[in-house]
């Protein structure tokens, strides 16, 4: 079954087709990629998600499980690699 994409426009006057509610921009979330940081790492819709639920930081992110994370709309699994790599580097994991 495939799902219709519908015409959306963001506030700053981008056109972009999407099939779910999902607000997020694929031009403005280009435009606000980190350079650096585990952020830069991930997806759109991992970063997204992360930032809307207000983890930014490696520290932020060790407070959590991987279940608790993956429960995020937005997270998928293939995230899960990506961040852990990040929080080793930091000598930093994911709460038990």
């Amino acid at each position: 079954m495939k799902t219709e994409k519908s015409l959306k426009v963001c506030e700053k006057g981008h056109k972009y087709y999407k099939s779910s509610e999902c607000p997020s921009c694929p031009t403005c979330d280009k435009e606000t990629k980190p350079v650096s940081g585990f952020l830069s790492k991930l997806s759109s819709p991992a970063r997204n998600a992360l930032v809307h639920e207000g983890i930014d930081t490696l520290q932020l992110l060790s407070k959590y499980t991987e279940k608790e994370i993956l429960k995020i709309h937005g997270i998928g699994p293939a995230s899960l690699p990506i961040m852990r790599t990040s929080l080793e580097e930091e000598g930093l994991s994911f709460k038990e």
